[in-house]
């Protein structure tokens, strides 16, 4: 971009931030918005410090005052977003996360196609019951869509789902492009397509598995002319370090590059060409997930988005919401934020129920689940004492061999029910019970219970339970059997956990079927 283009630009959207923002109901908004959301200025091209959020509806106007052209805002809830710190571990971001929205970011560079695939995913969260989805105009060519957090269940298989960030709403996201592309289908028509038959619309290698684009890595193998060490390095070719010359730390010479290949990496779904050659393959040249955008970069800790009715730096728009209604007739000058009157303001979140994801959440999960198994994906992340754990392979196994704590539970609770089911799913995963006999056990439980679990919420967390390694259950000293009116034996205690009292009364039982043979 020029110079003279970047100060015109620069210029237009500074004439009107002062007045723009110093409107009462933009800052009530804004302000609105932003609750228990991180939040950060930009001026211009530059960003404002971060961690920031807006104590007073004011401070926006002080803000643009001192310079600010736009604000952008987390997808994450958060306790206090004060609290977050650059380098934060896992742990502390869970501890301070109270949520999250599902943000779905449509970043096309045809405004009429980025419509088309607004509708297509709308259609798409339609069909699963969705119908609190909120719709924003990005300020320039594209949209952005919203589920709230209160839409989503908030335990998934004994596991908080505001610390499923940001695992959980990419599979989701990876699960809306699927879905999405087969709507673009019905909305798009191949003489529209044709248009681009002559456009370079993003091209290269997508990774088969999530549709997403994968990156490029040269493995390069460097070799020092003088003391012939050898250096064996991985590099994007996106990277600035591309046509870096390395040196040899012993003599200081310049590496000579022995030999190179190239291979294609999916970040998302942690895997590559190198074991996987199949999951990878070129893009088409009319690939719908291109025209549509959808931004996967968007779902990752504490990435911004621009926040409703804050202006747009390159257009001087502002990112007005949309009733989706009016989505096919809206027009890009609708959102001249000049002309935007106070009584045609909406909120960005529409008022959800509880739990209105929860099919689509059940869908998305096994639909990764199939898509794991048939391409050998996985995208966890497995830490300490339990990441080599497998499900043991027991001959023989009876419901006699089960613990007492967890045939008590099998006799139905009272109270608890989420957590005997917790309980329950990882103890019958990990003594290795065939699918259709595990869900069989926990469907004959859940109807001798007091109040029974609803079908769907059962679902989504054996869902969510397929789609990742198994986990052994909780030992007996914890308090998930006393918040389930249970107390263990001392011989559970003894044993520590329900799978090891399993493989110890199994072990004897084979022993004294093996003496009673001879």
């Amino acid at each position: 971009m020029s110079e003279d283009v970047k100060s015109f630009k620069e210029e237009r959207v500074r004439r009107i931030t002062h007045l723009y923002y110093s409107r009462p109901e933009i800052q009530k908004i804004i302000y609105g918005f932003s609750k228990n959301r991180e939040i950060c200025p930009r001026y211009y091209e530059g960003f404002g410090k971060r961690p920031d959020v807006l104590e007073f509806p004011g401070d926006i106007y002080e803000l643009a005052k001192r310079g600010a052209t736009s604000f952008h805002c987390s997808e994450e809830l958060w306790e206090n977003a004060l609290k977050i710190e650059t380098g934060m571990s896992e742990k502390d971001s869970n501890a301070l996360r109270i949520g999250w929205d599902f943000l779905i970011d449509i970043d096309c560079k045809w405004f009429d196609f980025s419509k088309k695939a607004a509708r297509a995913i709308i259609n798409v969260l339609k069909n699963y019951k969705i119908k609190s989805v909120g719709l924003k105009f990005s300020g320039s060519k594209g949209f952005h869509i919203i589920v709230p957090w209160k839409s989503f269940p908030k335990e998934i298989a004994g596991e908080k789902t505001k610390d499923l960030f940001p695992e959980l709403p990419r599979r989701l996201i990876s699960f809306l492009k699927f879905r999405a592309e087969d709507e673009m289908k019905n909305l798009v028509t191949e003489e529209e397509l044709s248009q681009f038959k002559d456009t370079k619309i993003k091209r290269g290698i997508k990774c088969n598995s999530c549709k997403d684009v994968a990156e490029t890595i040269l493995m390069i193998n460097y070799i020092c002319p003088k003391c012939h060490r050898q250096e064996f390095k991985k590099i994007s070719v996106d990277s600035e370090n591309r046509n870096k010359i390395f040196k040899c730390p012993d003599c200081r010479k310049e590496y000579e590059i022995r030999d190179s290949k190239e291979i294609y990496q999916c970040i998302k779904c942690n895997i590559s060409s190198e074991k996987n050659p199949r999951n990878f393959s070129r893009y088409k040249e009319y690939d719908l997930f291109d025209l549509m955008g959808l931004d996967l970069i968007l779902v990752s800790p504490r990435h911004l988005f621009r926040m409703p009715y804050s202006l747009h730096e390159k257009t001087a728009l502002a990112s007005v919401v949309i009733d989706e209604k009016e989505l096919e007739k809206f027009d890009m000058l609708d959102a001249d934020a000049m002309k935007l009157s106070p009584e045609k303001l909406k909120s960005f979140v529409p008022d959800s129920k509880e739990n209105e994801a929860e099919d689509f959440v059940r869908e998305a999960l096994d639909w990764y689940r199939e898509n794991q198994l048939k391409h050998g994906i996985s995208d966890e992340k497995i830490s300490g004492k339990y990441s080599e754990f497998k499900p043991v392979k027991l001959k023989n196994l009876t419901d006699e061999q089960f613990p007492p704590s967890i045939k008590k539970i099998l006799n139905g609770v009272s109270d608890g029910r989420k957590r005997a089911l917790f309980v329950l799913i990882n103890f019958f995963r990990s003594i290795g019970i065939e699918k259709e006999e595990f869900e069989k056990k926990i469907y004959e439980w859940n109807s001798k219970n007091e109040v029974p679990l609803k079908e769907g919420y059962i679902k989504t967390q054996l869902s969510w339970a397929y789609s990742k390694k198994p986990i052994l259950p909780p030992n007996f000293s914890t308090d998930y059997y006393k918040g389930i009116g249970v107390v263990p034996e001392p011989e559970e205690l003894q044993l520590k956990n329900p799978v090891n009292y399993v493989i110890h009364k199994n072990s004897i039982s084979s022993k004294k079927t093996r003496k009673s043979r001879d």
